[in-house]
């Protein structure tokens, strides 16, 4: 019997995860900025709550873009770990998991806005709850999920002092992008722990 192992060039790694942080940085930004800040209107539920409900596709399509970038950052893992593991297999493994931990605790804040859909969508809750109760219940959910995502950012910090260290380290990518990514996660995890 003989064992054979596929090998896949650094270079093909490294393009594969800049294609997935590309993918991570399109859709975050349009399911952030372009559909969660346009539509939560904070202090506001009513408002808020009239925003969504006047635009579910929009908000539906967000909901897919922030489930795409989850992939995106599963494979950005996978990706970063293989091409690392040359430098420091442990840290690698270790950066690996903190970013899937990264990941699984947005997929789980993801709950929340399919609650918030799920609330708007169907009048069967509104006559449930009534329109005040319903409206506070919404942003009590669009609290969660940012409270739960602010958890999960503790995690990507975590894991980019992780990857600034292997970067540091390998030789083959420029020191100042490992040191710009002690900065950045230094500032994640300020910015988490402040909220």
């Amino acid at each position: 019997m003989t064992t054979s192992s596929v090998s896949i060039s650094p270079n093909r790694i490294a393009r594969f995860a800049g294609i997935c942080y590309l993918v991570i940085f399109i859709t975050g930004i349009f399911a952030n900025f372009f559909v969660l800040e346009s539509l939560v209107m904070p202090g506001d539920s009513a408002a808020t709550a009239n925003a969504i409900t006047e635009s579910l596709d929009l908000f539906r399509i967000g909901l897919l873009g922030f489930i795409v970038m989850v992939i995106a950052d599963v494979l950005v893992s996978w990706a970063l770990y293989v091409l690392f593991v040359p430098v420091n297999k442990g840290f690698s493994l270790l950066a690996a998991w903190l970013r899937q931990v990264n990941s699984a605790i947005f997929g789980i804040a993801l709950v929340y806005l399919f609650d918030v859909l799920q609330l708007l969508s169907s009048a069967e809750y509104a006559d449930a709850l009534g329109l005040s109760l319903l409206q506070a219940q919404v942003m009590l959910s669009l609290n969660g999920f940012d409270m739960t995502w602010l958890i999960g950012l503790i995690f990507f910090g975590l894991h980019l002092v992780m990857l600034g260290y292997l970067i540091v380290k390998s030789g083959f990518i420029p020191k100042i992008i490992g040191m710009l990514l002690f900065i950045a996660a230094f500032g994640y995890l300020i910015d988490s722990f402040a909220h």
